[in-house]
């Protein structure tokens, strides 16, 4: 194994890291970074980073959704009423990311971020 592969799986551990304890910790965000590293660090284009970020995060809401249920952190009825509306959303949401151009794709999350931003300030 070469130095760049050795250099290229540690930055890889480390965005696993990083993206798990985010996302375990406020139960957000590790999507975000993701899709920040793999486009700014990676050189992912959006859509390939948006789409592989959501394989991501997958299986650690799972594990953090264990963890959070063992604990007694859940409501159910809110979990089965929204849950059901993110299965309708993520199908759609898809379906535009396959549509829609990189660019257009770039704007609207740096959109997004930047009200987040504003929002958790004030």
């Amino acid at each position: 194994m070469n130095i760049k592969n050795i250099n290229t799986n540690l930055l890889l551990a480390i965005l696993g890291l990083s993206i798990g304890l985010l996302n375990g910790i406020f139960g957000s965000g590790g999507g975000i970074i993701a899709v920040l590293l793999m486009t700014h660090v990676l050189s992912f284009e959006n859509k390939m980073a948006h789409a592989t970020s959501i394989s991501i995060i997958l299986p650690l809401c799972i594990i953090s959704s264990f963890v959070f249920i063992k604990n007694g952190f859940y409501d159910t009825g809110l979990i089965i009423r929204v849950a059901l509306g993110s299965v309708i959303g993520g199908m759609v949401g898809a379906k535009l990311l396959c549509n829609i151009s990189n660019t257009l794709i770039r704007k609207i999350f740096g959109i997004v971020m930047i009200i987040s931003a504003v929002r958790m300030l004030l």
